[in-house]
């Protein structure tokens, strides 16, 4: 049997059976906001573990890393670094937000700021932050599902087509079983996605080239400069290596989906312990990545489309099942993610924009519909960026990051007691400018010609946004009412009173 009909075969069945948990978990929901937003606040430790895993590693890791080894060598590998900074963030600050959301019943990220920092105001500047830096995060999964449909059909499925069928499928699923389904497939796709890409990369690693020592022998004496820093492009200065692992770690984990994961958590134990234990699967995928990417700089020298390295590996070398099986997962890895963030987008648009400012008392039923009704409006945004734009996925998942990074002062302020707190006018001072400064400094098109290049001074445009949000936020703070003393009392007294019982630092 040809290699395109098993691949297509197998994910044409893992659609069906994310579609089959989608009516299974639809039995098992109420018609209740927090368990169709939050799955009732009582997931453990196996399951968020597998979500956040594969929320956080989606086509990002399966394809965009293997793209980006390929492109830029192992200066790539700050990724170790990054994914420790992910485990610290959720160990300390999670577990924090949690502790909150579970007092107060906060449901999405602007929530929580919005009821510390006094205003509606940061409610909204929140939300829109929330929703259009994600959207580019919906993009990445997109064009993934586009390039695997396109690798795995052998091109018989066009590339706008595949995405646009593996778009609708994550929708339905969405619509059909809420934050339940995502959650149970994920635990799956989670696993299906680790052993698939180390399979794959060994497969590959020793079909090629003897193994994976045989494969570093190669790639140091054919592409030595694959091997050095900053890399064959001299990308990956101590700027650019620093501001990856910045928005790559604090980036990802103060966007929506993932700080909705932390609400959902049974209790504080388990943030604390998936804290502790998220960077073993993170940091190590890694590894196969790099086989991947760097035994592809090798092997395919001149491919025009960097993320595709993996499949055009795997239908070119591997065998044809093994290849099916491993396109499958990272269709799962794709949708993993994607169907999280659509759900997150529609939970902010659903709580933040259309209950508080739209229609503020009506029934639970009736805003689960219009959240099911956002998530369509949603496909065909995301549907629309992805056939007119396109770029490496590692690329578009920093830029991503780099936005929901300048949530960052107004966070740690909640989750921090102690000092001088900031005030909802430089929270909003400084989150504008921020996002200014983050405009300027990625070399985006403005219509005018700017005096310096992107990045300035070889430091990624995510840390030039934060270090001006940060000096302005406190600034204006220092002139400006912070937060109410019944509130600080509140919010703060929280926090510490959590901190002593579980004595998190």
């Amino acid at each position: 049997m040809e290699t395109w009909v098993v691949a297509t075969s197998l994910i044409g069945i893992y659609l069906l059976i994310t579609l089959g948990v989608a009516v299974v978990a639809n039995r098992h929901m109420t018609v209740d906001m927090e368990d169709f937003l939050l799955c009732g606040r009582r997931t453990g430790f196996i399951v968020l573990y597998l979500t956040v895993v594969a929320t956080f590693h989606s086509a990002f890791a399966f394809l965009g890393s293997g793209g980006f080894f390929f492109t830029h060598g192992v200066g790539f590998w700050a990724a170790g670094a990054w994914t420790l900074l992910v485990g610290a963030c959720t160990y300390v600050i999670g577990s924090r937000i949690w502790a909150l959301g579970k007092a107060f019943g906060y449901i999405t990220p602007a929530d929580m700021l919005a009821d510390f920092y006094e205003s509606e105001a940061v409610r909204v500047a929140v939300a829109l932050v929330s929703v259009l830096f994600t959207i580019l995060y919906i993009q990445v999964q997109a064009l993934a599902l586009g390039y695997i449909m396109d690798v795995a059909t052998d091109g018989r499925v066009p590339f706008e087509l595949g995405m646009l069928i593996m778009l609708t499928v994550a929708v339905v699923h969405l619509m059909i079983g809420g934050l339940r389904a995502v959650y149970w497939t994920d635990v799956f796709q989670g696993a299906w996605m680790y052993v698939a890409i180390w399979a794959g990369a060994l497969v590959l690693s020793y079909k090629l080239f003897g193994g994976p020592l045989e494969l570093w022998q190669r790639v140091a004496a054919e592409r030595p400069e694959m091997l050095t820093l900053p890399g064959p492009e001299g990308f990956f200065t101590p700027g650019m290596w620093v501001g990856m692992v910045v928005t790559l770690s604090f980036g990802i984990v103060f966007q929506p989906h993932m700080m909705i994961r932390f609400y959902t958590a049974v209790d504080g134990k388990t943030l604390k312990l998936l804290g502790a234990t998220t960077p073993i699967y993170l940091m190590t995928l890694y590894i196969p990545a790099a086989l991947v990417g760097l035994g592809g700089a090798v092997v395919l020298p001149d491919l025009a489309q960097a993320d595709r390295i993996f499949p055009e590996l795997l239908f070119q070398y591997a065998p044809a099942w093994l290849t099916g099986i491993i396109l499958a997962g990272a269709a799962a890895a794709a949708m993993s993610t994607l169907d999280s963030i659509l759900h997150a987008n529609m939970t902010v648009l659903t709580r933040d924009v259309y209950q508080r400012y739209v229609a503020r008392d009506r029934s639970q039923a009736h805003y689960v519909l219009i959240g099911r009704l956002i998530v369509l409006a949603l496909l065909a945004v995301a549907f629309a960026l992805s056939i007119t734009q396109s770029d490496l996925l590692v690329a578009i998942v920093t830029l991503s990051g780099a936005g929901a990074l300048q949530l960052m002062p107004a966070i740690v302020g909640v989750c921090f007691p102690g000092g001088r707190s900031l005030s909802r006018a430089g929270v909003l001072a400084g989150l504008g400018t921020g996002l200014a400064t983050l405009a300027l400094t990625l070399g985006l098109d403005l219509g005018v010609d700017l005096p310096w290049d992107a990045h300035p001074l070889g430091v990624h445009g995510g840390l030039w946004g934060l270090a001006v949000n940060s000096l302005l936020a406190v600034a204006v703070s220092a002139v400006t009412p912070g937060p109410s003393r019944r509130t600080l009392a509140r919010v703060h007294g929280e926090v510490e009173r959590f901190v002593q019982r579980n004595g998190n630092s």
